[in-house]
């Protein structure tokens, strides 16, 4: 997954890049959370337990340290991951998040939504969604999968890389990211009881992360709603799945487009559902990738970066507003004038 081309990097360097600003009414706060499941084997390492490094976002009073993008240490394996210079790493790593370490929670129990990012891609490259979410009044638990992204670092400085990017069959990757779905669930309603709504809760996934979404709806009835970002699902069609969900993609996820799972699944959903085409995007158009690079002067070919941003943001909150709070949604009715290059298909 290339995030940055080399040039936008030196340019980063000299610039800095920064993500925009949520805009939802409430500040946002940040922490991270280390989670040990003793129970499971690790899918990847089976010697190890499953464990998962998870950023929490959550609406907040105004207050505490700004949050780091991501160590220096994660980003200098992404960017050689993907053969850019390993001086450039430290731009991207200081790019200026909205988030704030040790900011107080609002009172109230929220909904939550868990994020899982691509395969190969770590958690904070769906930071402006995370953000954006909990600006709105949600907590997002973030994910990080064990040796599923180019680098994650755990507090006791060892640094997992992407065992899973070698796997050519996704299938048991995607069954085993719902396990880890419903364990962090698990573990946030427990740790934080006056923090979450335990009735309210979704999920959403980019790529590979959105058909873990699917899988974690079928396997975990606590997940009320869920989002597919431009992913494959890798997994058989649902045996009908009454619970609202998105699909929301390029044309390549169309209908009869480059990827048939889409089609397949569409029929086996029986709830609420919207399935969306966004012309003009690609596979990172619903990541943070689009605004990084439109500051860095080597804009992505086709949609906008603000529109990239806008149009993951918006329907997306819109989708959880109406299924997780009950609010209807205009915007997830039809075509609209403010969005043409959305396309409802049948």
């Amino acid at each position: 997954m290339t995030l940055l081309t080399a040039a936008a990097m030196v340019a980063a360097t000299a610039t800095g890049i920064h993500l925009p600003a949520p805009t939802g009414p409430f500040p946002v706060g940040s922490s991270i959370l280390h989670l040990v499941d003793q129970s499971r084997p690790d899918i990847w390492e089976p010697a190890n337990p499953r464990e998962l490094m998870v950023s929490l976002y959550y609406p907040a009073f105004p207050g505490g340290q700004p949050v780091p993008y991501a160590s220096a240490a994660e980003t200098q394996l992404l960017v050689q991951a993907q053969g850019l210079p390993a001086a450039d790493a430290q731009a991207f790593a200081d790019t200026t998040t909205n988030s704030h370490a040790q900011a107080p929670p609002l009172p109230g129990r929220h909904p939550l939504v868990l994020l899982s990012p691509g395969l190969g891609a770590p958690r904070y490259t769906m930071t402006t969604l995370a953000e954006e979410l909990a600006s709105h009044g949600y907590v997002v638990a973030s994910i990080d999968h064990a040796y599923e992204s180019a680098g994650t670092l755990f507090p006791d400085n060892r640094m997992l890389t992407c065992v899973a990017c070698a796997a050519t069959d996704l299938r048991p990757l995607v069954l085993n990211r719902a396990e880890d779905a419903s364990f962090v669930v698990d573990q946030l309603t427990a740790r934080l009881p006056g923090l979450i709504d335990p009735d309210r809760i979704g999920m959403a996934g980019h790529s590979i992360g959105g058909a873990s979404a699917l899988a974690a709806m079928e396997a975990d009835p606590r997940i009320k709603a869920g989002v597919d970002m431009d992913g494959a699902f890798h997994v058989d069609a649902p045996n009908g799945m009454s619970r609202p969900f998105l699909m929301l993609g390029n044309a390549d996820h169309g209908p009869g487009g480059a990827d048939t799972t889409w089609d397949q699944v569409w029929p086996q959903l029986d709830g609420w559902k919207r399935w969306l085409t966004v012309a003009g995007s690609n596979h990172l158009s619903f990541t943070d990738a689009p605004t990084l690079l439109s500051q860095l002067g080597t804009p992505m070919p086709g949609l906008p970066a603000d529109r990239s941003i806008a149009i993951t943001r918006d329907y997306v909150t819109a989708f959880f507003d109406q299924t997780l709070r009950h609010r209807p949604e205009t915007i997830l009715d039809g075509p609209t004038a403010a969005n043409p290059e959305v396309t409802f298909n049948p």
